[in-house]
């Protein structure tokens, strides 16, 4: 009967605890570091997940032991324990599969021009938690006992979806620059709404995020791309002036008009296509930056505005401000790749022959499937008679290559001839020379103009000659 009275508050506090206790290492910690007169919390992301429903498999602890003595406290314990974060406070060990961090009670600050953060051991866990990110990470269940500590109504922020920082945003942000572009990864993960003071800090400080590695940078970015709302976080990127710091495309994006989509601009457009492309991270920045080169190509004719040869200057845009941002060349490769095809596509309601059906599947290579989803998102309009008719164009594409693909496997067609033969054939040394009579070989195999090694040296001799 008493549950029944419990407020909506009470009753989340209850299930979080229950959810985080329910684990026995998570109890046993506690023991251990009240056995050796210790303070320790289970708090941050791990705190804030539980009070959703979510469960962890990786767990973040605060204490007000010191980090050797973290280590005296957990070394026998521990199945496997590291010290590599122990100058910042952090011990890392994992019991029974499962990820654990604890830190000392602790503050981090950057000095104006310093990349590396000063960090501060601090006494009280009010302290630790004053000085985290958002009200929301500001919360803890102190162990063994399950007490929830709760100084900053991050528990009401969470619950009304709103992003607020625990003391004044302008000192959240000094701390740690990188939060300002981390409060707007969460308006896309958690799909919270960024308090007006945090967004005016923003504005005013956004310049302090030059002192922030491209790495974290790119981590944020990463993330705030792959969460559920990926359009509210880039649009509040664009409009506060942060994305200018590493990403000024975006804002360019916002000046340029795109009549064929008929968006207000080519933000809008991009956020509609950005949210519309499955969550994989090399599709979902391509979404991100396939219209960059159009604000540098716009050109202006007889029937209209035109964006010649857009999708060719993006895709080296997108590879230099990827490479700034420290990608990993695999995903600058794909994002390039499918960025650069993205409008072959549109020649298709003019006709395409088989052939050309096949050359394109060869030319799209394996980012084919990505390549399409992108097409498809891209093929939007405020004009419904439009998108349908690109959608359907797309359909009777996409059939008409699985048809072509089942009937003679048309991405594992090769020339009849290899590169040893060309050579013997002509007498020629490995070279350029060799590669260009390959590359007509096989495109005159994609047009069904030779299917046997005979036909191919007819075919040698005929081009030859021309």
């Amino acid at each position: 009967m008493a549950n029944k009275n419990l407020s909506t508050d009470e009753k989340e506090v209850n299930r979080a605890r229950a959810l985080l206790l329910d684990n026995q290492i998570i109890i046993e910690l506690g023991e251990l570091f009240s056995q050796n007169r210790h303070e320790l919390y289970i708090v941050g992301g791990s705190v804030r997940d539980a009070l959703l429903g979510r469960v962890h498999d990786d767990f973040d602890f605060a204490t007000d032991a010191a980090p050797d003595e973290i280590v005296k406290i957990v070394n026998e314990y521990a199945d496997e324990l590291w010290k590599i974060g122990m100058q910042f406070g952090t011990i890392g060990l994992e019991k029974n599969n499962l990820k654990i961090e604890i830190t000392t009670f602790r503050r981090e600050l950057y000095n104006t021009d310093s990349r590396q953060p000063q960090v501060d051991f601090v006494a009280s866990i009010e302290t630790d938690l004053s000085r985290r990110d958002f009200t929301v990470n500001a919360m803890a269940f102190k162990l063994p006992s399950g007490e929830f500590l709760d100084l900053f109504n991050g528990l009401s922020d969470l619950t009304n979806r709103e992003l607020k920082t625990p003391l004044s945003p302008e000192e959240s942000f000094s701390d740690d620059p990188l939060r300002m572009l981390r409060a707007l990864r969460f308006v896309s993960t958690l799909i919270t709404e960024p308090a007006v003071e945090v967004l005016a800090s923003i504005k005013r400080l956004k310049k302090r995020l030059e002192i922030v590695s491209a790495e974290r940078i790119q981590t944020e970015l990463s993330k705030l791309l792959l969460g559920l709302a990926p359009s509210q976080g880039l649009y509040y990127l664009a409009t506060t002036g942060l994305a200018d710091e590493f990403l000024p495309e975006l804002s360019e994006l916002a000046s340029c008009i795109d009549p064929l989509h008929r968006h207000k601009d080519l933000l809008e457009h991009t956020l509609t296509v950005v949210e519309n492309v499955p969550a994989e991270l090399d599709l979902r920045l391509a979404a991100l930056l396939h219209d960059i080169g159009k604000p540098r190509t716009k050109s202006f004719g007889p029937d209209g505005v035109h964006f010649y040869h857009h999708e060719i200057l993006g895709a080296k845009m997108a590879k230099r401000r990827l490479r700034a941002l420290k990608y990993p060349s695999k995903v600058i490769a794909n994002v390039s790749s499918i960025i650069e095809m993205h409008m072959r596509f549109h020649t298709y309601r003019l006709g395409w022959a088989d052939s050309a059906v096949r050359r394109y599947v060869r030319d799209c290579g394996p980012h084919l499937a990505k390549i399409n989803q992108l097409v498809r998102a891209d093929c939007t309009s405020r004009n419904p008679n439009q998108s349908r008719k690109f959608a359907l164009l797309l359909d009777e594409l996409d059939q008409r290559i699985a048809y072509l693909e089942k009937e003679e496997e048309s991405a594992k067609i090769r020339a009849p001839l290899n590169g040893n033969e060309v050579m013997e054939y002509l007498q020629l040394a490995p070279g350029p020379e060799v590669g260009k009579v390959m590359k007509a070989l096989l495109e005159a195999r994609l047009e069904e103009k030779i299917l046997t090694k005979e036909s191919a040296y007819k075919f040698i001799d005929k081009w030859l000659k021309k």
